[in-house]
């Protein structure tokens, strides 16, 4: 515990207010993780609202409090656990985050990124990111699993992109591709275990688009989104695959439906967080089967490559 104490204490005001954490802070958290556990991840998960179950499906589990991490922020939101687990998925030796953070708890973008840098840090090779969302595609219902394909960085059009500033070259090059950030054979492999496991009534894929939050959107503001092609809105994972692929890790993300947008002024419908919890419980057995299937079949795919 000392240790922690002392990690934290060399976090200036300057770094915990602009989030400006270097290679060596981020080495530092990574190795000291390292130093901890026999576990060497190679799948991050980062679980979503409510999502919080695929980290109990961890075996030999090794599990720290944020508050307790170096240089780790804490989550502040219902339904974030905020722990980091490391432990075995089916054989295969990953790290899951129970709970994240956004740009409306107050941090800094490069800040709530941060544990994807940790993660290439500690030989992460795969990213799954899950995450709650609001439904704007009309022939989405709630509680369907949306594969990401793409994605809308809204308050990336207006410059607060986790990126900014000096580009440090050990983590990724300067101007990173992002037509190819979410991983298509990862997708297919998706769409076919779901197949298989008889998802297929609400398994849907499409494109999210990321708000700063906290507030929800307005009616006008789902109108426009729908119109620019998201089929769904949320508040998170955008920064965390833009910078996961600055590492060079491999992405894939799922949405759960948890609400419909609001679209209509006539209606009475009121977009809530309890509703997003509840929503998340009610798929979460589904979600786990489908991401543990699919590590299963990454690590068949990677011995046989």
């Amino acid at each position: 515990m000392n240790v922690c104490v002392c990690a934290h204490a060399r976090v200036s005001m300057e770094e915990s207010t602009h989030g400006k954490i270097s290679y060596e802070d981020c080495k530092g958290t990574a190795d000291w993780l390292l130093a901890q556990t026999s576990v060497r991840p190679l799948v991050g998960i980062v679980c979503g609202s409510g999502m919080g179950g695929l980290a109990d499906m961890l075996k030999d589990q090794v599990a720290f409090n944020y508050k307790d991490i170096p240089n780790f922020p804490q989550s502040t939101v219902d339904g974030h656990a905020g722990r980091l687990v490391f432990g075995m998925l089916k054989g295969r030796p990953c790290v899951c985050m129970q709970g994240r953070f956004h740009l409306y708890e107050g941090y800094a973008i490069q800040k709530i990124t941060l544990p994807m840098r940790i993660f290439s840090l500690l030989g992460v090779e795969t990213v799954i990111l899950t995450n709650a969302a609001g439904g704007l595609n009309q022939d989405f219902k709630v509680g369907d699993i949306m594969i990401m394909k793409d994605h809308i960085n809204m308050p990336g059009f207006a410059g607060n992109n986790p990126l900014s500033g000096p580009n440090d070259d050990r983590f990724g090059v300067r101007f990173p591709c992002m037509s190819d950030a979410y991983d298509r054979e990862l997708q297919q492999l998706a769409v076919d275990v779901g197949q298989e496991l008889g998802y297929g009534d609400f398994l849907r894929e499409g494109v999210y688009c990321v708000l700063g939050g906290p507030s929800f959107e307005t009616i006008a503001e789902c109108r426009m989104l729908h119109k620019l092609g998201a089929d769904a809105v949320g508040m998170s994972t955008v920064h965390e695959v833009i910078v996961a692929r600055h590492c060079g890790m491999r992405v894939f993300a799922l949405s759960l439906i948890t609400n419909k947008a609001v679209m209509d002024y006539d209606s009475e419908e009121k977009a809530n967080h309890k509703e997003v919890l509840e929503t998340g419980q009610h798929r979460s057995i589904q979600l786990q089967k489908l991401v543990s299937t699919m590590v299963t079949r990454m690590e068949y795919n990677n011995t046989n490559a």
